[in-house]
This record gives structure tokens, C-alpha cells and sequence, in this order.
């Protein structure tokens, strides 16, 4: 029986941790481990919160600053029991919930400075309680993203933990644009604040675009004896230079990258999605969760302008409940640029989009929060066109049902490493309409299981968007069994977390093959 450890900043197998694709990630492989008859610990941070239903573990005495913090484990409740995975968080003051989902900090002036100090504790922390044996003797310790990467910062230099060094550390790169780049030095979130008393190689760890700055996506990149993207598409991409706008690749760290490949260590693995144990969701019911959403805000906003919003966007719903649109597109994702950065930078094409829809009786629902501007963006937009429901709020009722109510799922990402959103709009046997980028190349085929667009230029991309929707509308309209044979091929697609944990066993795990599944 083997023994991993997986570290990251979220996790949906527990209550009030999850913000993106990462906490499903999180939640679903550690199943896939244990389906396998292997032993799987899973630790986050808790973030001020997530300890206050747990059972106190451990106290953890940290030599950080060059003086004693102490942290502290927690073993916490699973949203659902599965034999052999535990589920720890790690409490301190300074580990504290952030502004997106109670989880990130989003800091305008600094950039990563209130993230990088908390999870420079949690990875300390982590890497005591590895030391004092509280998760067992372990064989993998599976790291996600840069929050967790300064365990192999703590694995190379912090005499302290050398031990660590008989583990197999795997890193998984969900999103390669957001690195957590801070100075080494003169700031408190710097590394010598944390680390004063401890000799590394600046070379190693340095940004290779800002040299008086470390890179904690480029120490896992480095350090790892294996590291993984999230798809095998997005791994090409970012081994190539990014072009902004029109390519998004390696953002400065495509030569590391490709060192790793050229040393056997990096691979390309599609996530998976569930298909089993899926929550059945009523048909039909859109627009009455919508709505009930919209009047559960209206009582307890305070703000006027907010209230505002959601009593006009209530005014769109209504005749929506008496008769339903005979076409309704949809969108549920963070407001970034990652996501609607077309929208952001040419909103005539998402107008055009909207008069399009107008033309056949449409609508397009999206769902999200994030970034003011885009929030701002989507409001204006909404003022302007009757036919657009932008809910600026979460809903996992509303949510459940544009997958399960809508006709196309749009996801114009500017770059997708592997997304999620469009797998479980196909379970459905709803096509997509997607930016043929990334993940997204991997999963959605033009006129087969969905729409996809691209461009050499910038102006070509936004172009194609509009005329790719377009066809959409036109297959949908015109050519019915068309249109019915590419909503079946969607359904049954089949994007499963058992072969890519398969690929996990023979790729990154290197236990010598396959372990085979012995539950499902």
C-alpha cells in the first residue's frame, strides 16, 4: 500500500474550500487513489475558519522570521467519507481568509504579497508535520500550483527538512500565468524576512524576468523530480513564448519548461471529470432559481447600487418564468481576464453576439464575480440589452441548472489550461462553443461535439468568435439532426479521473506500472 500526501490551497472534499478547478481536483483524485486500495492525506490551509470543526492534531513549532511560530493541525469532517483519505488544514493567525472565496487575496499594489506570507507558513508548517510523522511514512507528496511549491524551496535548502528529500515530490501547474512573484528581499513578504538564517542559491529560485525577485512557480518547475500540466495541449502551449494577445504559452517560463522535458520529468495529463454519483438536477428550472437567487440578494443587500442591479435583472427574469427563450446560451466563470478578456477588449463583439440571439428568440445567461472592470463591463452591457441575465452572484442551484437547462455553453477563454466547465456541460449532451486553446483542443471538436474558433491575429480571434456563434445558431436552426447528433456525441464523451490517474500511477508516481482500479 502506498502513501501520498496532497498539498494545496483548495479542496472541495471539505465544506467552504473551494474557489476554481483546483478544490475539484483536489477532491476527486485523492478518490481515484483510494479506489485503488492506496492511502491518501489531503492538507490546506483554514484560512481563519475551516479548523473550528476539527480535532486538534498537533502543534507545530516553526522557526520562521528567526523566531518560534507555532501552527497548528487539524484533522477535518469530508463532505463525503471514503476509506483511506483524511482531510487536515493548518491554523494560524496569519493564515487568513482572502477577499476571493474566502480563500486568495487580491492585492492591487503588491501583487501576491498577503498570499505568498500566508502560504509561506502553511508550506512550513506542512513540512514539520511531514517531519514529525503526522501523516505516516509517506511515498508521494503531490504539490498543486505555486501555494504549495515552497515545500521544495524548504526540501533543497532548510537543513531542518533534508529528509524530505526521500520523498518523490510531483508538482501539477494548473495555471502557469499566476506564479507568485515576490522579492528576496526588504519586504515583509520577502524571502529573507522569512528566511534570514538560511543559505540558498539565488540563481535557482530567481524570476527570469525580474532578477531581484523568486518565482514560486519556477521553484516547483525545477525542483520537482515530476511535474504535469493539467492537459496535454496546454503543455505544448506553454513550452512556446506568449504572444499577448493572441498566445498565451509559458509567460517567462517556457525555458524551464522545456529544460524539464528535455530531463524526462514533464508531462501533459487531461484532468477528468465525474460521471457517476451526479447529482440529478429537476429540468426546466432556470429562470425560477435564477430568480429565487435574485430575490434572496435583494433582502439582504445593503447596497444601493447592488440593489439596483438585481431588482432590473429581476425586471429581465419574470416574463422568462411564463415563457422560456427558444434558445439559451451560457457562461458560469471567475471574472478575469483569463476568461472574457474578448469581451473586456472588444465588447461590440459580445453585443453583436447578443443581437444574434435576439434574432432567434435567445438569451445568454452568465453567471460570475470577479475583477471590478469586468463587473462593471457585464453591467453596462446588461442595461443595454434585455436579452443578457448577468448574475454577479453564486448560486450552486443556478449553476446546476444552466448545465443542466441551456443549449450552448460559450467559454471564449484568451487561454484554458484544462477546464472543467466544458466537460460538464457535455455529460449534459450540451455542445460548447469554445476558444481553441489549451485544454479546450482536447475536449471539443468543431462540428462534432461542439463549435470552436481561433485566428492567427487578435482581430481574426474576435472575428471567428462571433461568426463561430453564428453557425452554432445556424446548425441549431437549420439543421436539426445535425445539431441532435452533436449533442449526443457531447454526452457521451467520456473524460475520466480513472484514466488520468492511470497516467498519474505510470507517469508521475513511477511505481512501475498501473496500479489497477479495485473499486468503483
Amino acid at each position: 500500500m502506498n502513501k501520498f500526501l496532497f498539498v494545496a490551497s483548495e479542496n472541495d472534499g471539505i465544506e467552504n474550500c473551494k474557489v476554481g478547478g483546483v478544490g475539484d481536483v483536489i477532491r476527486d483524485v485523492p478518490r481515484q487513489i483510494s479506489d485503488r486500495g492506496d492511502k491518501v492525506d489531503v492538507v490546506v490551509p483554514a484560512y481563519s475558519r475551516l479548523h473550528k470543526e476539527g480535532v486538534l492534531k498537533a502543534k507545530l513549532n516553526l522557526l520562521l522570521r528567526d523566531v518560534t511560530y507555532v501552527a497548528y493541525l487539524y484533522e477535518v469532517p469530508a463532505k463525503e467519507q471514503y476509506d483511506n483519505i483524511r482531510h487536515f488544514v493548518i491554523h494560524h493567525p496569519e493564515i487568513e481568509a482572502g477577499n476571493i472565496g474566502g480563500i486568495y487575496h487580491n492585492d492591487l499594489e503588491e501583487p501576491f504579497y498577503s498570499d505568498v506570507v500566508k502560504y509561506t507558513i502553511f508550506c512550513t508548517a506542512v513540512a514539520e508535520a511531514i517531519k514529525q510523522g503526522h501523516f505516516g511514512k509517506l511515498d508521494i507528496v503531490h504539490l498543486h500550483d505555486w501555494h504549495a511549491s515552497l515545500l521544495l524551496f524548504l526540501r533543497n535548502y532548510f537543513p531542518g527538512y533534508s529528509d524530505l528529500r526521500n520523498i518523490r515530490f510531483i508538482y501539477c501547474i494548473h495555471n502557469l500565468a499566476i506564479q507568485g512573484i515576490r522579492p528576496f528581499e526588504n519586504s515583509y513578504s520577502s524571502l529573507r524576512n522569512w528566511f534570514p538564517f538560511v543559505n540558498y542559491d539565488t540563481e535557482s529560485l530567481k524570476d527570469p524576468r525580474y532578477h531581484e525577485c523568486y518565482n514560486l512557480m519556477a521553484m516547483g518547475i525545477r525542483f520537482a523530480d515530476a511535474v504535469h500540466t493539467v492537459s496535454p495541449s496546454y503543455k505544448e502551449d506553454v513550452m512556446q513564448p506568449s504572444l499577448p494577445p493572441e498566445f498565451i504559452g509559458g509567460e517567462g517560463l517556457e525555458n524551464d519548461l522545456k529544460q524539464a522535458d528535455k530531463e524526462g520529468r514533464f508531462y501533459g495529463i487531461l484532468n477528468g471529470s465525474e460521471y457517476q454519483n451526479v447529482k440529478v438536477v429537476k429540468k426546466n428550472q432556470l429562470f425560477q432559481n435564477i430568480a429565487g437567487t435574485l430575490f434572496r440578494q435583494l433582502q439582504r443587500e445593503t447596497d444601493k447600487a447592488k440593489s439596483d442591479f438585481l431588482a432590473h435583472t429581476g425586471d429581465k427574469v419574470i416574463p422568462l418564468l411564463k415563457k422560456k427563450p427558444k434558445f439559451i446560451c451560457a457562461s458560469v466563470a471567475r471574472l478575469t481576464e483569463q476568461k472574457f478578456y474578448f469581451f473586456k477588449h472588444s465588447p461590440e463583439a459580445l453585443l453583436q453576439i447578443l443581437d444574434q440571439l435576439a434574432e432567434v428568440d435567445g438569451v445568454y445567461v452568465l453567471l460570475g464575480t470577479g475583477a471590478t472592470d469586468y463587473e462593471e463591463l457585464l453591467r453596462t452591457v446588461s442595461y443595454k440589452r434585455n436579452n443578457f441575465i448577468f448574475i454577479n452572484y453564486q448560486s450552486e442551484d443556478v449553476v446546476d441548472s444552466i448545465y443542466r437547462d441551456s443549449d450552448l455553453y460559450f467559454m471564449p477563454s484568451l487561454f484554458e489550461p484544462c477546464g472543467i466547465s466544458q466537460m460538464l456541460a457535455m455529460r449534459n449532451g450540451q455542445p460548447c462553443l469554445v476558444h481553441h486553446t489549451g485544454g479546450l483542443k482536447d475536449t471539443v471538436q468543431h462540428v462534432h461535439t461542439g463549435f470552436a474558433f481561433d485566428g492567427k491575429t487578435y482581430d481574426e480571434k474576435v472575428y471567428n468568435m462571433v461568426e463561430s456563434f453564428r453557425e452554432a445558431l445556424h446548425f441549431f436552426q437549420n439543421k436539426k439532426s445535425s445539431w441532435k447528433q452533436i449533442q449526443d456525441n457531447a454526452r457521451k464523451m467520456r473524460f475520466t479521473w480513472k484514466k488520468s490517474v492511470d497516467e498519474y500511477y505510470k507517469l508521475l508516481y513511477d511505481f512501475g506500472g498501473v496500479k489497477p482500479q479495485i473499486a468503483y
